[in-house]
């Protein structure tokens, strides 16, 4: 099983790396130090992993920044020399939260509760926040008033949340509420035409009319649409989107 480290001391992650790989289960396939190289990394490889090691405090920032930016459906082992953000990591796919200075058993323990809740997982063969979905999705249906309206994707310019609803927004500039989470929204979606350029907002590419910089370098895109809230592509995300529009 393939594993990530994300820990900005080198001899701590390369002592993790030797404690993991004593079991000829894993294999660490990266070290990562910052939270910046993480987002970046996972945007491409998220997929290629089974299981996270995450410590809290990385050369940037705490890694909670890391789920500001990008979904995580991996799970994550926590291994911090800070007791105080348990819960936090409870909340973040973690399924486990180990102390330092760890020991040897430790980091085996957690690798076995992994191993017991996937095996688990697979026998109940239930959907989990571990397994994503890759079908996608040519059309849409949505409420108005007593009907359901079934809108095309390729009629749909984006998806947004507002005040916790998720809302489809149509080129006419009709809007719809949706009783789906964005989360599954971009899971459905053809990543080839919808990029998540933030937490909010989920964008066709022929949405996009121009962008430019914009505060704290992020962009601002101008769209074919109007909507209540700006379309701004958060700053871990500028990279990647610029190389999706290429494409």
């Amino acid at each position: 099983m393939n594993v990530l480290i994300v820990e900005d001391e080198l001899h701590t992650a390369k002592l993790l790396q030797e404690i993991i790989e004593e079991s000829s289960d894993f294999k660490v396939l990266e070290i990562i130090g910052a939270v910046v190289d993480t987002v970046q990394y996972l945007m491409k490889h998220q997929s290629n992993l089974d299981l996270m090691f995450f410590d809290i405090q990385l050369t940037d920032g705490l890694s909670f920044e890391i789920f500001n930016h990008i979904d995580i459906v991996t799970p994550i082992i926590f291994c911090t020399a800070y007791d105080d953000y348990a819960l936090n990591a409870i909340k973040n796919n973690g399924i486990d939260y180990v102390l330092k200075p760890f020991k040897d058993e430790e980091i085996h323990s957690a690798l076995k509760k992994y191993q017991r809740l996937k095996k688990q997982l697979q026998e109940s063969n239930r959907p989990t926040r571990f397994q994503t979905n890759t079908q996608i999705q040519r059309n849409f249906l949505a409420q108005y008033r007593e009907k359901t309206i079934i809108i095309k994707s390729a009629e749909v310019a984006l998806f947004f949340t507002s005040h916790d609803v998720v809302y489809l927004m149509t080129y006419k500039g009709e809007k719809y509420p949706l009783f789906k989470s964005l989360d599954y929204i971009e899971s459905v979606c053809d990543t080839e035409n919808f990029y998540r350029i933030n937490r909010q907002m989920i964008i066709h590419r022929d949405a996009i009319v121009s962008f430019q910089d914009y505060f704290n370098r992020k962009l601002i895109l101008d769209l074919y649409v109007s909507t209540e809230e700006q379309a701004i592509v958060s700053r871990l995300k500028v990279s990647a989107f610029k190389n999706w529009l290429k494409k």
